[in-house]
């Protein structure tokens, strides 16, 4: 079974699964062709994590996340201003559009790592669906499209990408066909050679250089020093489910065990999904854990993160009683809001009980909105995750990992996988993922129903409600304190699989993104079966 957000990335995924590969093999092959069908989510120049668990059982985290390049130091860009709504914005807004706003890229090396450690399948075999499409082009979705159109005037300023999404000077519409023959060829060059195409050889090369004539950070150095993390998922219990999921600097492993441990303490299935009572309860929760979030946001090896008091349940207990039943209680935001929404990602599980669930960006909606002339890449721009103003744990630092908002949790039920998903949606992604939890355990939702079930959001600003709420249910929540406001969605598409013990599984993907479950079902013929009976074949003439 293999979920992703875009149908081709999901055929990919099983396509190798058909020949052969596994989890590992499907998870890669998507990632490479989502870099081709969806440009403005994720990129080879970008970051992200994967949660790994195989049949065997060994866990891992493959942190790819893009870092700060060496050149940099806290005072790099000029802000604005000291306070928000503008308190990330710079000069020029260098940190967030064009070659300044570019951090030394993780995907790469950690898709092929990922590859080479847990999948069984040769780079070029995995690789060919995402050339394919590149190369022979493909139907742009109404979701493409209609980002192209939004972002139109960043895109038209870089000649580079504005002529692979708007020929001619006009936005490429739904339906329009989209080759990209130089990033097929930059694909091609990576299948042949490998990451080190990139990281440490001519490609690489041809990239800084082009970066460094622009005035942007990155340098060949940068590339050839990188090195992906690999690190032990963080681990919580929730009504008989045990849930892994990232550590820092992911954020969302920590917070949805944190808001997990907290609504234990209170019947949730009883008061019913969508009820007043209930999402009170999970935006005061959603609360306590952004109140929290920024200690637990930055990369552990620049900051001291108090991971294993976060998890705990003692901790839980001695902030539910801030939870007040009858009122909102008054929280300030205390949460970066620079982190983009708009990501991708991938879940994926095979016959043998290997499960890969991966969140993976080039952070902004087109990352940089520049493409590095003759190499097709559209790249990062994950300065703009550092805290421009210096002194702080989230300041810029040579060689500091960005943070992030990324949950891809696998749920456990005695020992075996129960359900595994995962989202894009920045900040709002752990609030996502908690609300799904509940839904699947408490509420008792089919797959279906609890990734496309309705969200809330809330950081200690106004409380954001989707619009498939009930307008009595938002005056409710209005009258017990909480500011709300209704939105068309909160976060991304989900993509998730639930296990059953027989070894069925169920892919299921929402509506807030082109998401698509695919998966192969059946199997190969059974021992001795031939076309012909063997009484048949020996003589012609029988019946």
């Amino acid at each position: 079974m293999a979920v992703t957000n875009h149908p081709l990335a999901s055929a990919a995924a099983v396509e190798v699964m058909a020949a052969g590969g596994n989890a590992a093999d499907a998870t890669v092959a998507a990632l490479f062709t989502l870099t081709v069908v969806e440009p403005m989510m994720v990129g080879i120049f970008g970051g992200g994590a994967a949660l790994v668990r195989m049949a065997d059982g060994r866990e891992v985290v493959i942190d790819g996340l893009c870092t700060a390049p060496h050149s940099c130091r806290p005072d790099c860009y000029t802000p604005i201003s000291d306070d928000w709504p503008d308190y990330m914005e710079t000069v020029g807004r260098e940190n967030r559009v064009g070659y300044r706003s570019i951090a030394t890229p993780g995907n790469l090396r950690a898709w092929c790592e990922l590859l080479e450690q847990y999948g069984r399948l040769p780079l070029e075999h995995v690789m060919e669906p995402a050339i394919r499409h590149a190369s022979r082009g493909f139907a742009i979705t109404p979701y493409l499209a209609a980002f192209i159109s939004e972002y139109a005037a960043d895109l038209a300023r870089d000649p580079a990408i504005s002529a692979i999404l708007m020929p001619g000077g006009a936005p490429l519409e739904a339906g329009a066909h989209l080759v990209q023959a130089d990033y097929a060829k930059t694909l091609e060059r990576i299948a042949q050679n490998g990451p080190d195409e990139l990281y440490r050889g001519a490609l690489g090369r041809e990239i800084c250089a082009a970066i460094e004539a622009a005035g942007g950070h990155v340098r060949f150095e940068d590339l050839q020093v990188y090195r992906t993390e690999h690190r032990q998922p963080v681990r919580g219990a929730y009504r008989g489910h045990e849930i892994i999921g990232p550590p820092p600097p992911c954020s969302g492993g920590v917070h949805v065990v944190q808001m997990l441990n907290l609504m234990e303490g209170f019947d949730v299935g009883q008061l019913g999904f969508g009820t007043p009572e209930t999402l009170h309860l999970a935006l005061e929760a959603l609360k306590i854990a952004a109140s929290d979030r920024r200690a637990a946001t930055a990369d552990p090896a620049f900051v001291d993160v108090p991971v294993a008091r976060l998890l705990s349940k003692r901790y839980a207990d001695q902030r539910r009683p801030q939870i007040k039943l009858n009122s909102a209680s008054d929280y300030k935001a205390e949460v970066l809001l620079n982190e983009s929404d708009n990501t991708t990602h991938v879940t994926v599980a095979d016959g043998e009980g290997n499960v890969v669930t991966s969140t993976q960006t080039i952070n902004s909606l087109f990352g940089a909105r520049v493409a590095f002339p003759g190499a097709g890449i559209i790249p990062n721009n994950y300065m703009y995750l550092f805290d421009p103003h210096p002194g702080f744990a989230l300041s810029l630092e040579p060689g500091k990992r960005i943070t992030s908002g990324i949950s891809a949790m696998i749920a456990l039920t005695e020992g075996r996988p129960a359900f595994a998903l995962g989202l894009p949606g920045a900040h709002r992604i752990p609030a996502c993922v908690f609300q799904v939890v509940m839904n699947l355990i408490d509420h008792g939702m089919s797959l279906q129903e609890a990734v496309e079930a309705p969200r809330v959001f809330t950081q200690g600003q106004e409380a954001e409600i989707e619009s498939a709420f009930p307008a009595e249910t938002r005056a409710a929540l209005d009258r017990l304190g909480h500011k709300t406001v209704e939105v068309d969605h909160v976060g991304g598409g989900m993509c998730a699989i639930r296990f059953a013990e027989d070894g069925l599984m169920e892919g299921a993907a929402c509506w807030r993104a082109d998401g698509t479950p695919v998966g192969i079902g059946g199997g190969q013929a059974r021992d001795g079966v031939s076309f012909w009976p063997d009484h048949v074949r020996s003589d012609p003439s029988a019946d």
